[in-house]
């Protein structure tokens, strides 16, 4: 071999080891938190703790670039134009709003007037948010942060007797609310008058709103620094971000001014969101992940944050085109229903190199990469009240699929902080204790296990854990004591991951989402996975269903076809996959064909599913299919009969 050719090898080796070790990578971050944690905790410990203090900041240093930017979809717009080529132009449906940081800044400070001086708001209260995507929510937002008043997010789809537990929970003494998403709150307004007679709801006319928050004879108030809670720490509430509710009443999840701090400087870092950067999200603003992983980064370094008031996978390049978008952010399905749209030129035209967001199935990971000319996916994994996240921003193919890459130094640190801990062979949703020792232990490589995350104090758990607002009780559930030693204290994230030899984290389920069957534990996201391979279906979710005089739960899946495939073809194509692709025991007993109607925040609520009823429903006339012997045929009376009897075998 000639010295060229063992340079070349050289360098490809340093390369390879450096994809896989990222030494470069930890050693930049770690310089990162040390020269941003120090002066922002020195910061925070004389009365400066609140994000207000940087987004003034870069107003100042950044006041002529731009800082915010809205396709605003125009109302009564005119018919969709077709150009030569037969494709549907939607640039007609939209007004592009921007605002520099200037204007941002001033539009805050003048809507903070109104709200002091109109309204009343004061740094005690807390003031709810029902607003959808647009200008009027962020500068509501920053202007409670000016005053000092806690901001309670308020979902705007919900109503009724969740809508008056998230306003009584928080103690939320007035409501602000948007033209545009008023109706379940007006349908709730007699329940709220008499359960809550001193909450205020101020239904707000949003242009002759912006119309004077944009005059300068509307005078400008920016709050002493006194009067801006000066004696809140890092760990005091700077929001409140409502779970989904979808196991009971919804939670008041606590985001902490380190924790928005966090997202700003570190995660933003990651994304790579930099001056000049610009986000668009079409997530919801009142969750984290468009609020705090969004917002709070770019506006941080200079960037520009799109908001698309509401996500359409038919005319999400189009806003991405016509904003300038660099980045964008995903949840849940919305990578899935972006591929299961019809080609059009705007999948071409835009400029977005990074998607980052939580949700993206490993099984379209490549596809919507190449498809949409994606360069970085940025996967991580956090809940809003999680004391910190795992992420991975993914180029080529190593990491493909995982919530964590991190270099081999950073894993060192972060497998102090983050442990995976084995669970009961038996049931696959406990943590099994060593009956010798008392503690836990954690889960072997490639072993899914619960994730929990260390509580750096367990005398004093809020200084890491927050926890929920007003829920004592739900907030204690979430923290497990004595694990691995006496005396320490674990977050426990309620889902499974595991990692594997490269210490890779990918997601496996939600506790709970996994089942047993046949003696053997079934991962519901493996099964949906294999059934994305069978390329039949447009998307799928598996539950299991309890099957009379059965052990267990036998795996049902509910699969939305790709309109162009009869029945007859989707379950032959189907069970050919899955029938080598899974075990015996996690292929599927029942399959039923429909629609699946996701969430507001693009996921898919699986409770609805774990109660069907066999072989028909309530209804009669659901058509389901069962595996008898080889073949998907349908589920009648008389089979189902047979099954529950032991007589016909699944």
């Amino acid at each position: 071999m000639s010295g060229l050719e063992i340079a070349a090898a050289a360098i490809l080796g340093s390369q390879l080891l450096e994809a896989k070790y990222l030494i470069k990578d930890d050693v930049a971050l770690a310089t990162k938190v040390v020269t941003n944690a120090l002066p922002y905790l020195w910061k925070a410990s004389r009365g400066k703790a609140s994000y207000w203090y940087y987004f003034e900041d870069s107003c100042k240093k950044h006041k002529d670039l731009k800082a915010l930017s809205f396709p605003r979809p125009i109302a009564n717009a005119p018919p969709l134009e077709i150009d030569g080529d037969g494709f549907k132009i939607y640039d007609n449906q939209f007004q592009v709003e921007e605002y520099t940081y200037k204007e941002l800044y001033d539009m805050v400070l003048r809507l903070s007037y109104i709200l002091k001086n109109e309204y009343g708001v004061t740094s005690s209260q807390t003031i709810g948010v029902d607003c959808m995507n647009k200008p009027l929510f962020l500068v509501l937002w920053l202007a409670l942060w000016n005053i000092g008043a806690l901001p309670a997010f308020l979902n705007f789809n919900t109503q009724g007797k969740p809508l008056v537990h998230c306003l009584n929970i928080a103690n939320v003494s007035q409501v602000f609310i948007d033209p545009d998403c008023s109706g379940p709150i007006k349908d709730t307004e007699d329940k709220i008058h008499e359960e809550l007679p001193n909450v205020k709801l101020h239904y707000l006319d949003e242009f002759n709103l912006f119309d004077r928050i944009q005059s300068k004879s509307t005078p400008k108030y920016r709050a002493k620094d006194e009067t801006r809670r000066p004696e809140d720490t890092d760990s005091s509430a700077c929001a409140l971000i409502y779970t989904s509710g979808t196991t009971g009443l919804p939670k008041a999840g606590i985001m902490s001014w380190r924790k928005a701090f966090m997202a700003s400087v570190f995660f933003g870092y990651i994304m790579k969101v930099e001056k000049g950067s610009n986000v668009l999200t079409a997530m919801p603003l009142y969750h984290s992940t468009a609020a705090m992983l969004g917002v709070c980064p770019t506006l941080l370094v200079g960037g520009c944050v799109s908001v698309s008031q509401k996500f359409s996978a038919t005319s999400f390049w189009t806003q991405a085109r016509l904003v300038g978008a660099t980045h964008i952010q995903y949840v849940g399905e919305v990578c899935r229903y972006l591929l299961n749209s019809p080609p059009h030129p705007d999948h071409d035209k835009h400029n977005v190199k990074i998607a980052y967001g939580n949700g993206l199935r490993r099984d379209i990971w490549t596809e919507f990469k190449e498809r949409f000319h994606i360069d970085g996916v940025g996967e991580f994994y956090a809940a809003t009240e999680s004391p910190i996240a795992t992420t991975n921003l993914q180029y080529g193919e190593f990491g493909k699929g995982a919530c964590r890459k991190y270099g081999s130094l950073i894993n060192l640190l972060l497998n102090t902080q983050q442990k995976l801990v084995k669970m009961d062979p038996e049931d696959e949703n406990e943590m099994w204790k060593n009956p010798v020792t008392g503690f836990y232990e954690e889960a072997a490589y490639n072993q899914p296990g619960e994730l929990l995350m260390r509580i750096m104090n367990p005398q004093d758990v809020s200084k890491s854990f927050q926890g929920y607002y007003g829920n004592k009780k739900a907030t204690e559930g979430k923290i497990i004591f004595d694990v691995f030693k006496k005396g320490d204290a674990w977050y426990r994230s309620g889902d499974l991951l595991k990692m594997d030899e490269d210490q890779l984290l990918y997601f496996v389920d939600r506790l709970g989402d996994t089942f047993r069957w046949k003696s053997e534990n079934v991962s519901a996201t493996e099964v949906e996975n294999e059934l994305m391979g069978s390329h039949a279906i447009l998307q799928s979710v598996v539950v299991g269903v309890k099957v009379p005089n059965h052990e267990g739960r036998a795996c049902f899946a509910v699969i939305e076809a790709k309109p162009d495939l009869e029945h007859d073809d989707i379950l032959k194509k189907i069970r050919s996959h899955v029938k080598t692709s899974l075990p015996s025991y996690a292929q599927p007993c029942f399959i039923k064909i429909g629609t699946i109607e996701a969430s507001h925040n693009h996921k898919v609520p699986k409770n609805q599913f774990k109660k069907q009823k066999l072989p028909k429903g309530d209804s009669g006339d659901e058509l389901i299919y069962w595996l008898n012997g080889d073949k998907y045929v349908e589920l009648t009376d008389d089979d189902w009969n047979l099954i529950c009897a032991g007589k016909a075998k699944l």
